[in-house]
């Protein structure tokens, strides 16, 4: 029966290119386009056609992750290209949009991040071995989307813009002092405090990252102008000239919006100016998938800018510029990929074959998300006082 659903459901849901499906009993069955090469997938298991009808935005990944579900040349590319691609053209069933609205209002529930369960969050992504990561990112393990200014920019110097972005934006001066909240393993901060004469404070709950951070800060002769503290945002104390906070509030949860931002007005100084980048959504509120909440970043969510607004306005601070970043992620996260794939055996050698699976579907939808649906990156620049930052946005060109 449920192979027979399945089939039905795909057959009007595939209007664009070609799927064939291979069910357990052997039998072949084509979708969309018969005249154009298909994606070919197969389904190992019986009861697997249950689940994908059922709950796909789960049990895709979960069974590409074990082997129950395999696609011919492993192209999970094509085949996610495919799904978002048909995707975009249907009308959501009711059942799909009362799913996406119960799972809005189970947020409350699955971006609750106190301290304790925020660290927890933190050590399931970012205290894997630190190798991994050298594997796919930039020399400086920039964890987040560079700024591609051409097309033909490396990954390194599309990560380079971004630093340089930042800084300008920051409107930094010698001796400022600099809070970096989320620090990663460092690169931004050990930047700034490089080219711009400046003291940064970094922030992390990742142990790995910390200790990281901390080498490269003594490798570099800055130990004494960068310091790396294993702390939550809402344990600082003191007060700093400028605030950046890169890739980190995707992990703060809705629910705690107000806190943030009131301890972000709250560490700054009177004329101060923070710079909040993170992922976002151009559609308007929704929910974390559920194959990467469990898989990837429990307790994460890229909010929609209505979100975040409404809680920077309660905090206090003024918003002083919003810029917002479309293809840049998508082409960051397919360097990011085609690196990882070409160290794959390497990746093996750390992990294992699943392991392997799980992250090559999590690069995939990741950069499919920012191409398909609907995903960007808001710079957000934010100020105590409407006179902290010139009133044009001619200082970002004219700023080295």
């Amino acid at each position: 029966m449920w192979p027979s659903l399945l089939s039905s459901f795909l057959r009007k849901f595939v209007n664009y290119g070609s799927l064939a499906v291979i069910y357990p009993n052997g039998s072949r069955v084509y979708y969309g386009d018969q005249r154009a090469a298909p994606v070919v997938v197969r389904l190992q298991t019986r009861d697997l056609a249950r689940k994908l009808l059922l709950h796909p935005d789960l049990h895709l990944g979960e069974a590409y992750m074990d082997g129950t579900l395999t696609v011919d040349g492993d192209d999970i590319y094509g085949l996610l290209d495919l799904l978002l691609a048909n995707l975009a053209m249907q009308e959501p069933p009711s059942l799909r949009r009362w799913g996406e609205k119960l799972q809005r209002l189970g947020r409350g529930v699955s971006q609750y991040n106190s301290t304790s369960r925020a660290r927890r969050n933190v050590a399931h992504h970012y205290d894997l071995s630190s190798e991994l990561y050298t594997l796919f990112l930039d020399q400086y393990q920039q964890y987040s989307c560079a700024y591609f200014q051409s097309a033909n920019d490396s990954l390194e110097a599309a990560q380079a813009n971004k630093k340089a972005l930042i800084s300008a934006k920051l409107l930094l001066e010698s001796g400022q002092h600099v809070l970096d909240i989320g620090c990663g393993w460092g690169g931004l901060a050990i930047h700034l405090a490089r080219t711009h004469d400046v003291h940064v404070t970094g922030v992390t709950l990742s142990q790995e990252q910390h200790r990281v951070a901390v080498e490269r800060a003594q490798s570099a002769g800055l130990a004494k102008t960068v310091q790396f503290d294993l702390r939550d945002y809402r344990d600082i104390s003191g007060t700093f000239d400028r605030i950046v906070s890169v890739g980190m509030f995707e992990h703060v949860g809705v629910p705690h919006y107000p806190t943030f931002f009131a301890n972000l007005r709250d560490r700054l100084t009177d004329d101060g100016v923070a710079l909040l980048h993170t992922i976002g959504r151009a559609d308007g509120p929704g929910a974390t998938n559920p194959w990467i909440a469990r898989n990837i970043f429990p307790g994460g969510y890229s909010p929609a800018l209505s979100e975040i607004l409404g809680a920077i306005e309660r905090s206090g601070l003024y918003v002083t510029d919003i810029e917002i970043w479309r293809l840049h992620y998508a082409e960051t996260l397919r360097a990011w990929r085609t690196r990882f794939e070409s160290n794959l055996e390497r990746v093996r050698n750390i992990y294992d074959e699943r392991f392997c699976r799980m992250w090559r579907f999590y690069l995939v939808a990741s950069e499919l998300a920012f191409r398909r649906s609907g995903h960007v990156v808001f710079q957000i620049q934010l100020a105590r006082r409407q006179d902290a930052v010139p009133l044009t946005r001619n200082y970002l060109a004219e700023r080295p």
